[in-house]
Parts: structure tokens; C-alpha cells; sequence
């Protein structure tokens, strides 16, 4: 099992091929090969220019039988060996499944349609972590979202006592379907907006019929965190380093005018990761929902993602970990960074595969600190588009100056980017565009706040000196990309909370 490949269309998708193919393991001596199914138009060009040792398989599509056809093909004609497929559109809508179909399920990591609804049904997995004993909000209850005034007594409820309710969409909503309600004034406008947004998908699966769920808990607080866990075909699991992500659009809380996003950042690790939490994570979390599958008999070889709000004491100890949601695959962009501090990510993705984990380690270099930033379409064109993650102007140039980010260690992930053979050029496909990763050691006597900031200064200044660019139309000059400026700055924040 050489040639791992990763399907998807993002960077994620490309960067942890590339980490595959390239990462150098301390105590395994396979090598690998990382190979995108897929990707994007600008992918296998930028791969030529920088000579990244990462191959491509086409597929005719975006649709998920046109994936599986070329992951088959591939599997088949030997192009592959493995596959870790990305988007968790491809789970719900059985990729692994067609695999499976063509005797190839022990090529293919990731939970089949049967278990897919750990991520693509909230309402059921909150049963399934009920059942399995995982710590989840204190209250939740599962309604039918026309009925509003259900929905009203259960706010209510959950306002006076735990000082706010969560609306939930409870299908795959982008990471965008959750609503946040903490007094009385704003029920009635969140739920209406929430119902705007998801009218549409709720008459696609159940009609004029009653009964849409709609999941509503009470407010959690304490410090978010999300843990990355591979889980091997006999249920041994190895957690991976932690990230932390920026949903929201720009820095401050969630808003109508700050909404939550596909992620505009990540660092690693989470400013609060310590090896207690990371017990705690395995022995509350991890190890009772592994269990839980193999009851459900939809445990097989795959990625659990779930995210939590950790409690803490006054020395930054855990005290009690709820599960908020669980994914099943990697996440964007927090893969970047913790697949960037990974020496044996090959090894791990082989071992889940062949059940081996139990005798796999996460190889982490621990000394260092990664910080990715998106850079993400920002507002005007034409039309006068608010940018992402609103209305994106597209199609216009990319200029990038490949010595200066080479000489500079940092690395560009192309994401919503094409290319335009016959111009030459990079041209940016709106919404996340780039990503820009840098790691950096923390020096003995060297505080990990003070190469977060280092970190932080050297991307932004890549971007404020015009390093990459979208050209405007209306401005050649200047610089259609933004991004959020707050990014790696929660180490020195943990580091004055827990100044004594």
C-alpha cells in the first residue's frame, strides 16, 4: 500500500497528498506516494511549477459515481492503492458503498451510507451518543421545525435555564446550520431566518408532509475544541494533534454580519490541548462511540471528527468535555496545519486500513507550531458582489511570486483557483481561493505565543506587500483577496488567561 490517494476538491485534498508523499517517518521506513482524485483545475499545474511529487487522477465530474468510477479504475489499474475520500458529501451519498460494490472495500477509508448519519443527521447521532454514554448538552430536544410553538416553549426554556438555545438544522449544512439564540428578543428572527435558509431542503425530503426535525439544545460554553481521530477496521483509534479553527468570517462573534463560514484559518495545536484532554477526549468520546458502531454495525476503517466544548480549572486542567457535533472526515482547514506537524501520515492511513493502529503512534513534531490562513474572495466587481462568504467576482487573474514564498517558507495551497492554459495564467474560482501555511519551532526559552506571533507576522506580511494577488478588474493595482488579521493570536490570549 504505496499511493495514497485523497478525493476531494479543496486544499486540504492536495496538502495532505503532498504531506504523505513527502513527510519523512522516524520509525517507519515505507515510503509513499500521494495522489488528488480530482482536485481543482489549478492543482496539477502549481504541482508542475513547484515540483510537488503529487499525481492526479481525473474524474469526468463533480458527481459521486463519476469519483467512484475513477477511484475504481484506479484501485484496479494499480494508479492507487488507497483512497481517503474528503467531502462528506461523497460519504453520504455512498462513495464508499460503489467501492465496496466493486470488491475493493479494503482500499477505501470511510464510513458507508449506513453510518454516514453520524454527521448527516444530528437529531440521530444525539440517540446514538444518548445511547453510548457520551456527554453531549445538558438538554436538547428533537421537534418538527413548522411548529413554532414548540420551538418557542423550548427556547424559553432553555434561556432561563442554561442562558441560551441552538438551533440546529440537522443535516449537512456546510458547518452553517447552526443558530445561536441567548434572550427572548431574538427567538422569533432567528427561527424565521433559519427556516428562510433551509425551507427549500426540508420540502426536497419530506414534501408538504409534517415532521421536520429540527434539533434545538441548550447553550454550551467553555472553550471549543475539535478532535481529529482515525479509527482502524478493528476499532483501535489514534487521536491526532488538535487545531483550532476561525469559523467566522472576521474577528468577534458570530453575527448577521459576521457568519459563520466554511473556515477562514486553523492553528496547531489548540491553545488548550494538553495530554490530560486528550485522555479525556479518548476515554469519553472516542472510545464509547467506536463501541457504539460496532453495536450499529457501521464500524469500518474511517475519520471521526467530533467537536466539543472543554470545561476548564484555573490551571487550564480539563474538568468535563460534551460533544457538540460529530464529523466523519477530515476538516478544512484544520487538516492543513495538523497534517503539516505530521511525520507519518502514510503510516496512519495504512494502518486504518489494515488494522494495525494499536501499533501506529502519531509521529508529531511537537516543538512546532502551524498556522494556515485562507484567503478568501473579498467585496466588489461588476455587480458589486459582497465577497465571500457571500457574493464572489470571479474569473480574474492571480499574480503569485513562487521565489519570494519559497525563500520565505511559506507554503501556497491553491483551493477555488483554475487555470487558463492558454493565458498561462491562475485565475481565481471565488470564495477560498489560497491558503498560506507556515510552521515554526519553538526554540528553547522561547515562549509558544511568541512564534505564534512571528508566524502570524510573516503571512500577513507576505499578503500586505502584495506577494499574491487578485488583480480587480477595475483596479490593476491592487488586491480583490482579504483575510482575517486575528489569526494565531489565542496563544498569547491562553497565555494572559492563565497568568497567575
Amino acid at each position: 500500500m504505496k499511493r495514497i490517494a485523497f478525493a476531494g476538491t479543496d486544499g486540504r485534498t492536495l496538502l495532505c497528498a503532498l504531506v504523505a508523499a513527502t513527510a519523512t517517518s522516524a520509525h517507519h521506513s515505507d515510503t509513499f506516494e500521494g495522489v488528488v482524485v480530482r482536485g481543482t483545475p489549478a492543482m496539477p499545474e502549481f504541482s508542475k511549477r513547484l515540483r510537488w511529487p503529487v499525481a492526479f487522477v481525473p474524474t469526468p465530474d463533480n458527481a459521486t459515481k463519476a469519483y467512484a468510477s475513477a477511484i475504481i479504475g484506479a484501485l484496479k489499474q494499480g494508479a492507487i492503492d488507497a483512497v481517503v475520500p474528503m467531502p462528506e458529501a461523497l460519504l453520504f451519498e455512498g462513495i464508499v458503498d460503489l467501492v465496496a460494490e466493486a470488491g475493493l472495500s479494503d482500499r477505501v477509508m470511510g464510513l458507508d451510507r449506513k453510518g454516514a448519519f453520524i454527521e448527516g443527521d444530528k437529531v440521530r447521532c444525539k440517540y446514538l451518543c444518548k445511547k453510548a454514554g457520551i456527554p453531549v448538552a445538558d438538554r436538547w430536544k428533537d421537534v418538527d421545525a413548522r411548529q413554532y410553538g414548540d420551538v418557542l416553549a423550548t427556547c424559553l426554556d432553555f434561556i432561563d435555564t442554561h442562558g441560551g438555545a441552538v438551533l440546529k438544522y440537522p443535516y449537512s449544512a456546510g458547518g452553517k446550520g447552526a443558530r445561536i439564540i441567548l434572550n427572548t428578543w431574538d427567538i422569533r428572527e432567528v427561527y424565521d431566518t433559519l427556516m428562510h435558509d433551509y425551507k427549500a431542503e426540508y420540502r426536497r425530503r419530506f414534501g408538504k408532509r409534517g415532521g421536520w426535525p429540527l434539533l434545538i439544545e441548550s447553550r454550551m460554553s467553555g472553550v471549543e475544541i475539535s478532535f481529529t481521530i482515525f479509527v482502524d477496521r478493528l476499532g483501535h483509534y489514534r487521536i491526532l494533534p488538535t487545531a483550532m479553527d476561525y469559523p467566522e468570517r472576521f474577528e468577534g462573534p458570530a453575527s448577521k454580519t459576521n457568519p459563520i463560514t466554511g473556515g477562514v484559518g486553523a492553528l496547531s495545536p489548540h491553545p488548550m490541548e494538553t495530554e490530560a484532554l486528550m485522555e479525556m477526549a479518548g476515554e469519553r468520546i472516542a472510545a464509547p462511540l467506536i463501541e457504539a458502531m460496532k453495536a450499529e454495525g457501521i464500524l469500518r476503517p474511517c475519520v471521526i471528527y467530533p467537536g466539543c466544548f472543554v470545561s476548564l480549572d484555573a490551571f487550564g486542567a480539563p474538568t468535563h468535555i460534551r460533544v457538540c457535533e460529530i464529523n466523519i472526515r477530515l476538516g478544512e482547514p484544520e487538516a492543513q496545519p495538523i497534517a503539516r506537524r505530521l511525520r507519518n501520515l502514510g503510516s496512519l492511513v495504512k494502518g486504518a486500513l489494515q488494522g494495525t493502529l494499536d501499533r501506529i503512534s502519531p509521529e508529531v513534531r511537537e516543538d512546532q507550531v502551524a498556522l494556515c490562513m485562507a484567503l478568501v474572495t473579498g467585496p466588489g466587481g461588476p455587480d458589486g458582489q459582497r465577497g465571500y462568504p457571500w457574493s464572489c467576482t470571479k474569473g480574474e487573474v492571480l499574480d503569485i511570486d513562487f521565489p519570494y514564498f519559497k525563500r520565505k517558507g511559506i507554503q501556497v495551497i491553491p483551493s477555488a483557483m483554475t487555470y487558463d492554459a492558454a493565458e498561462g495564467v491562475f485565475k481565481s474560482d471565488g470564495t477560498r481561493v489560497a491558503f498560506l501555511n507556515a510552521n515554526a519551532t519553538v526554540k528553547p526559552g522561547e515562549k509558544r505565543e511568541e512564534v505564534g506571533r512571528r508566524l502570524r507576522n510573516k503571512l500577513l506580511a507576505a499578503f500586505d506587500n502584495g506577494k499574491i494577488r487578485v488583480i480587480p478588474r477595475e483596479d490593476p493595482g491592487g488586491n480583490r483577496l482579504d483575510l482575517r488579521r486575528d489569526l494565531g493570536t489565542h496563544y498569547a490570549k491562553a497565555a494572559e488567561i492563565f497568568q497567575t
